[in-house]
């Protein structure tokens, strides 16, 4: 069952969050395509370093599993054996790593009563598409063959991320499915990129001024695709999957202005109507990476508070 709250006829986004606006009015975001990945890299590490974290506390190990794929594993309080969360970081699948996305892996540790396996994929340009995707999947096998060893339960292992993130999440849920073996118990997917074959009309309502813009995902899709025909594959979008049914539950957050708005709600509908049991929350006055913003934002907080009820509910 879907559930919407927000609306503002305009956009459908609501009212801006007055602590956002002022962030992005006291540090406009840098223009990354002008950088190149590897400076872009280092600003992006800088500017979530600046952010405010939440003081959730979590042990934290750090591993290497398979072909060298590095992971981050936080341990909630209590004791085991928890449920396992795959996490999948954003950042356009150029940007982000174990170290942009600690705070938010920390509090949804201690938001969910989960093991947290952050999971640090190969990025673009140097490793185009589909060499996230076969690192998300690799890291997915992993953690369901090796729970016993995380103190976690092999019957209890999700998947989330964020943006770029969340279209890996969408991606391992789809093809653990129809490989017929384990497949994720359930999916969290904030704002996450579902089809890079076209421009959904939230693109056009937000597309300058709001973080995330119309530009950014363009370079970032350029930097991670072979070439066009890539777009079309429902490895990297997720909506245009022949089947969606049969896929496990799923939690779909999006913000109110977001160019990724309206994909991430075609891919709940989608969902939906293929009869898997989603709930989709479209976060009233948020921008996109709103996940990072909890120190900032109390919307913000609140948005991932409900998030991690109903994850924690439907993992058990």
């Amino acid at each position: 069952m879907s559930s919407w709250f927000g609306v503002w006829p305009e956009s459908g986004g609501g009212v801006l969050d007055p602590k956002i606006r002022a962030a992005l009015d006291a540090a406009p975001p840098p223009d990354y395509r002008a950088q190149g990945p590897a400076l872009t890299r280092a600003t992006f590490n800088e500017l979530a370093a600046r952010l405010p974290k939440p003081n959730e506390a979590a042990a934290v190990e750090d591993r290497t599993i398979g072909a060298g794929i590095r992971i981050r594993l936080y341990r909630p309080e209590g004791k085991g054996p928890f449920p396992v969360l795959l996490f999948f970081h954003g950042g356009g699948w150029v940007v982000g790593d174990l170290e942009t996305h600690d705070a938010t892996c920390r509090y949804i540790a201690h938001a969910t009563g989960a093991a947290v396996l952050a999971v640090d994929y190969r990025l673009a340009p140097e490793h185009r598409f589909p060499a996230a995707v076969d690192d998300a999947v690799a890291a997915f096998a992993w953690a369901v063959g090796d729970a016993a060893s995380l103190g976690a339960d092999s019957a209890r292992v999700g998947v989330a991320g964020d943006s770029a993130g969340g279209n890996l999440a969408a991606v391992v849920a789809q093809q653990t499915t129809r490989a017929g073996g384990p497949r994720p118990a359930a999916q969290l997917l904030i704002y996450p990129v579902t089809d890079l074959s076209t421009k959904h009309p939230s693109y056009r309502l937000f597309s300058d001024g709001f973080f995330l813009t119309e530009a950014d995902m363009d370079w970032y899709r350029g930097n991670y695709l072979r070439d066009e025909a890539d777009a079309r594959d429902p490895l990297a979008s997720p909506l245009l999957a022949p089947d969606v049914a049969g896929l496990p539950p799923a939690i779909v957050l999006t913000a109110g202005f977001d160019v990724l708005r309206d994909e991430g709600e075609a891919y709940a509908r989608r969902l939906r109507d293929a009869g898997v049991s989603v709930e989709l929350r479209r976060t009233a006055g948020q921008i996109h990476g709103f996940a990072n913003a909890i120190g900032v934002s109390p919307g913000a907080r609140a948005a991932m508070d409900e998030a991690a009820r109903l994850f924690r509910e439907l993992l058990g």
